[in-house]
This record gives C-alpha cells, sequence and structure tokens, in this order.
C-alpha cells in the first residue's frame, strides 16, 4: 500500500509540509508506504478545457505532469495538502488538481482510492481550501477519510502550525483513519469486489 501526499505549497518545507509529514510519519509507522511530491513551486499551465485527455494525453504535453499523475494513478491513497491563499488553494495547486483530475476521473482512474485533504491557514480561509479540495476527491468516487475534527491547522512560520494542538491532534487521527480504511480494503480485496460503476447522465440545463 502506498500514499502519496501532494504538498501545493510553494515553500517545501514550510507548515504545509510539516502537517503532511505528521501524518505519513503515521503512516509509515502502520506499514504504508509514503512519499511527499512538492509541487507548489513549480511552473504548472492551467487546463485549457480542450477534451484532448478523453483520448489519454493532456494537449499540454508537460512530461512532469504527466510522471506526477502517474504517480497518483498508482497510489491506494492521495494525501492533499495547500496553504490559504486568498480563502482557497494555491493558484499551482487548483492548475494541477483541474488537469489531474479532469484527465481522470471520466475514465473512473481514481475511483475507489482512499483521499484527505489539510489546509494550513494564518488566520482565516482554511474551510473553503478544505472543501475546494474535497471537490476533487468527490466527484472522482474517492473515499474521503475522517478524522475528530476538519483537518485544517494555523500557523505563519514554518513549523509553527505544530504548536496548534487541536491541529495536530487531528491530524493524528486522520493519518489513523485514512490507515484503517486503507488496510480495511486491503483485507476485503478477494471477498468484498468493489461497487456496481452506474452510467454517468449529463443533462444540461440549457440546450
Amino acid at each position: 500500500m502506498k500514499v502519496l501526499a501532494i504538498n501545493g505549497s510553494p515553500h517545501q518545507e514550510g507548515n504545509t509540509f510539516h502537517a503532511l509529514k505528521k501524518i505519513t510519519d503515521i503512516l509509515d509507522g502502520n506499514g504504508i508506504e509514503t512519499e511527499i511530491l512538492h509541487i507548489g513551486d513549480k511552473q504548472i499551465r492551467g487546463c485549457i478545457g480542450c477534451n484532448a485527455c478523453a483520448s489519454g494525453e493532456c494537449a499540454l504535453g508537460d512530461d512532469d505532469f504527466r510522471e506526477w499523475t502517474e504517480k497518483m494513478l498508482m497510489a491506494d491513497g492521495i494525501l492533499i495538502g495547500s496553504p490559504v491563499h486568498f480563502a482557497g488553494i494555491t493558484g499551482t495547486l487548483k492548475c494541477f488538481l483541474d488537469r489531474a483530475f479532469f484527465s481522470t476521473y471520466k475514465l473512473g482512474k481514481m475511483r475507489g482510492k482512499v483521499g484527505a485533504a489539510v489546509a494550513i491557514c494564518r488566520r482565516a480561509g482554511d474551510m473553503t481550501a478544505f472543501d475546494q479540495i474535497n471537490k476533487y476527491f468527490l466527484i472522482s468516487e474517492i473515499t474521503v477519510a475522517a478524522s475528530s475534527y476538519w483537518s485544517i491547522g494555523y500557523g505563519l512560520t514554518p513549523g509553527e502550525v505544530m504548536e496548534d494542538a487541536e491541529g495536530v491532534a487531528t491530524f493524528e487521527q486522520l493519518a489513523e483513519n485514512v490507515a484503517w480504511l486503507l488496510k480495511m480494503k486491503a483485507e476485503t480485496k478477494s471477498t468484498l469486489p468493489a461497487s456496481k460503476k452506474t452510467e454517468r447522465k449529463r443533462t444540461n440545463f440549457i440546450r
């Protein structure tokens, strides 16, 4: 089992990293392989809505993007963390997630994975960013792991989020719940098949 943690912060070892590291350390202790992927400081173009990815290849032709998406597809669980920028996730992370999920969810490639969101802020906007990440999971039929509270943390300077005792406790519980979901999936893989995939029907309000 493997969990890919995506760090959407432009600061590679800022508070978002520290929160993700807290979670991945616990997952490692549960025998689950983890990797933290730092994409927040990369140059990532946004989705242009051309639908070329419906044939399996993004038209923007970014080799790094293909590699990162492959890592997501190979992982059993996906953890996405972001600092709060203007009450939402970072622009770079949104560009990445728009392309990665748009190019995979139609074909059900993310279906059945376990997902978890983490949002870190100085003062406010965390719930908006937290909800924004979860929307990618939910439309892709990813099972969202819960915790004892919404998995948000507070801090400004690098490492300060670790002083948020309630936030840290929430990250710890989130990690345990992600580990439990992944272990339960592994234990029932041969006895409980995935849920039946129903046909998606599109209805436009204006025709």
